[in-house]
């Protein structure tokens, strides 16, 4: 029997290959015991010295100081490069220069309608704060005249979603981190083709390196083909590269400027459960209506226009006086919600901002919703802090995993924060993998972040903060029928038992930046 091998795997091999090639041919160069050899070795030592220096002086989250800095002394002769390599932001003028212009073309649509903010205060004073930081920190605003329905799963996505593409009648944008052929992506793919051929413009956006293993090489063209403006966002090269850390790993539908969505659910067949990968999968995602679709059509277009080196005419898109309508119809005056983004290029943590926001402000209860569980400092700080003061701080996180490294690094954080008063819960029938945030029955958040230092500092991400509304109790609800399936973490039930082990697991925590 012939062995076939996918094309989308082979590709991926192959890149592995090439870099750890490279890699080896570099070290075996060093390592050689010529002169030449000893001089280029004191050389590199010396550049270590110096990037562990810049680390130190770095304006960047201290467990990533520590992290590199023992990796560099560990191996000062290699580390130094390979931090160069893979851990240095990027630096180029002309990434930069062309950011800065996407944004400044994106800036007079995003002017804060007056009288938001302070309505969102009159609710709570903190959320006036958290309003006011992401409009003037981070440069998004706050909107009313909208709506949001909250989806409790990746099948409720997938037959909203289908209901909504079926009434596209100007455009549909869509941005995701992982495409995979099956049921959910080609009944999509079906609607797109009929839109498209029906003159609908129809973009599609996706991470190459998070459709490495799912889409084959070239597969923008093949939609190119089909008439879907497509393209694949930082695609992967065979050669080291600092930028392919960074991600796009949002996920966002935006139809006529009607209608947008946003969540953890990716188009692959697990995310509506077609297939079972670690047990059954469950998710969220959020539909909004109104102004608020404003935020994510800037977020898309911002990002395909960084991708293609296009330039776009953003009124055509924004949704206009008949979508804040359809938001005073649907709820009134409407909801209020906050689109966010957040980049690896800037020294804003958007994300981590957001989340420490409501925990720190939280009165009552805070309930959290995550696949990893791999904190910094300050978040760590946060929970236990809310905890001992009488919040009741409670996280759902899998008790299937999908990364066992990551996992065993998730549970080496559940001691410490039980034993702060932090109730940890682990779903007992598969997969986690919302990303959401719910307090005092008054705000919440439902986007792509995840709770570790890959989300939270590498990776392009995107959010809704829902403040008051139906939405907001329908994230507490499912939270609560979720902890119905969930299993609760006893204090010392992951502490090792053993030197070795709780040796093995502060490795693990020391590295966990990396992860």
């Amino acid at each position: 029997m012939k062995l076939r091998v996918k094309p989308t795997a082979l590709r991926a091999a192959v890149l592995l290959i090439l870099i750890a090639a490279q890699l080896a041919l570099m070290a075996a160069t060093i390592w050689t015991t010529s002169q030449a050899s000893a001089l280029l070795n004191g050389a590199l030592s010396l550049v270590s010295l110096f990037v562990v220096l810049y680390i130190v002086r770095a304006n960047a989250d201290p467990s990533y100081k520590l992290t590199w800095s023992v990796l560099i002394l560990i191996v000062p002769v290699f580390g130094g490069l390979f931090y160069l390599f893979f851990g240095l932001q990027p630096s180029s003028r002309k990434l930069r220069r062309r950011i800065a212009g996407l944004e400044a073309a994106a800036k007079p649509y995003r002017r804060q309608e007056a009288g938001v903010i302070e309505a969102i205060g009159a609710m709570r004073d903190d959320f006036a704060r958290q309003a006011g930081y992401l409009n003037r920190t981070a440069g998004f605003p706050a909107y009313d005249r909208s709506s949001a329905v909250y989806l409790t799963s990746g099948e409720a996505k997938f037959e909203q979603l289908k209901a909504e593409l079926a009434k596209a009648e100007r455009f549909i944008f869509l941005e995701y981190f992982i495409i995979e052929a099956g049921l959910m992506w080609d009944s999509i793919l079906a609607i797109l083709e009929e839109k498209a051929a029906a003159g609908v413009e129809v973009r599609v956006l996706y991470d190459d390196v998070g459709c490495l293993l799912t889409l084959p090489a070239g597969y923008a063209e093949s939609l190119r083909r089909k008439g879907i403006r497509s393209a694949a966002f930082n695609p992967a090269h065979v050669y080291p590269s600092t930028i392919l850390n960074h991600r796009d790993h949002r996920k966002i539908v935006v139809i006529d400027g009607r209608v947008a969505f946003t969540g953890g659910v990716n188009l692959a067949d697990e995310y509506i459960n077609e297939v079972e990968k670690f047990g059954h999968w469950k998710d969220a995602a959020v539909v909004l209506r109104g102004k608020a679709v404003d935020g994510f059509t800037l977020m898309f277009l911002g990002m395909w226009n960084l991708e293609t080196n296009g330039s776009d005419d953003y009124s055509r898109y924004l949704s206009g006086d008949a979508a804040g309508r359809a938001g005073d119809e649907a709820d009134g005056r409407g909801d209020y919600i906050q689109p966010y983004a957040d980049s690896p290029m800037d020294y804003e943590n958007v994300g981590a901002s957001v989340y420490l926001n409501i925990v720190n402000a939280a009165r009552r209860y805070v309930y959290i919703t995550t696949p990893y569980l791999i904190v910094d400092h300050a978040m760590m700080t946060a929970l236990c802090l809310a905890a001992k003061s009488g919040v009741d701080v409670r996280v759902i996180t899998p008790r299937h995993w999908d990364k066992r490294v990551v996992h065993m690094t998730t549970r080496s954080y559940y001691d410490e924060l039980v034993s702060a008063g932090v109730k940890v819960f682990e779903y007992l029938d598969g997969f986690m993998h919302a990303k959401t945030f719910v307090s005092d029955d008054a705000v919440a958040v439902v986007g792509t972040t995840n709770l570790d230092f890959r989300s939270l500092y590498l990776h392009y991400e995107c959010g809704a903060v829902l403040y008051g509304g139906r939405a907001v109790l329908d994230v507490r609800d499912d939270f609560s029928r979720t902890l119905e399936r969930c299993d609760a973490v006893s204090p010392g039930e992951y502490r090792p038992r053993n030197f070795v082990g709780r040796l093995f697991l502060q490795v693990l925590r020391l590295f966990a930046p990396l992860l």
